[in-house]
């Protein structure tokens, strides 16, 4: 079997987020690391393979595909199809993706307003309003929590290994989690999932990366 080659930033959460997915799969990949600070997303090689220049991408045996949830969805179904990670039942499916929805449209998209300023405009300060709209998105997953171990159900899925990338960024960032119980539980739960440390180190970098900017801790 061919091998997959992941392009990877180990800064960017949903970079870390399929290579945790690729991880809890077993699969081998070949992860290859492109600096996104240094513009190495820029060069002519990686452009021919995908021209909207982001990551996480891979290359399996010739099929390119990016977007992390589309990447960590098809690595299931197709070299795994009987993982629980996307178990086939439409049901149990419907919320993996919903779960991977807000992830991507509320949680992930409030972190990034707050930080992009910080990494493409030199701010050096996240205004109060942006902070306030990230904890009452973690208070959501806090919410879906209640009474379960996962965040879709009683087993891990797809959707745990993507909130963990960027729930993990945003703890490394200072954002303060002691009043979500339920999130810190999950977290704890999370540390014997293949991949945990490789996701704590890319999520180091996020937060010690953008810390470093501001001129007082989140």
């Amino acid at each position: 079997m061919a091998t997959i080659v992941l392009y990877h930033f180990p800064m960017s959460p949903p970079s870390r987020s399929a290579l945790l997915v690729a991880r809890n799969l077993g699969l081998d990949v070949e992860v290859k690391i492109l600096n996104l600070m240094a513009g190495e997303h820029m060069q002519e090689d990686f452009l021919k393979i995908n021209p909207q220049h982001t990551v996480p991408t891979i290359v399996d045996d010739g099929y390119v595909l990016w977007e992390s949830k589309a990447i960590a969805t098809y690595l299931v179904e197709q070299h795994k199809p009987d993982s629980s990670l996307y178990p086939a039942d439409p049901k149990k499916r419907g919320i993996i993706n919903q779960r991977l929805y807000f992830d991507s449209t509320v949680l992930f998209a409030r972190s990034f307003a707050a930080i992009a300023p910080v990494l493409r405009q030199g701010a050096t300060t996240i205004p109060q309003e942006k902070k306030d709209a990230i904890k009452s998105a973690l208070g959501t997953l806090n919410g879906y929590l209640d009474g379960q171990e996962w965040v879709a159900g009683e087993n891990t899925t797809v959707a745990d290994l993507c909130l963990l990338a960027t729930v993990s960024s945003l703890e490394k960032l200072g954002v303060d989690m002691s009043d979500l119980p339920n999130i810190t539980a999950w977290l704890d739960r999370c540390k014997s999932l293949p991949g945990f440390e490789e996701n704590e180190q890319g999520a180091n970098m996020f937060g010690g990366g953008i810390s470093s900017k501001l001129e007082e801790p989140f």
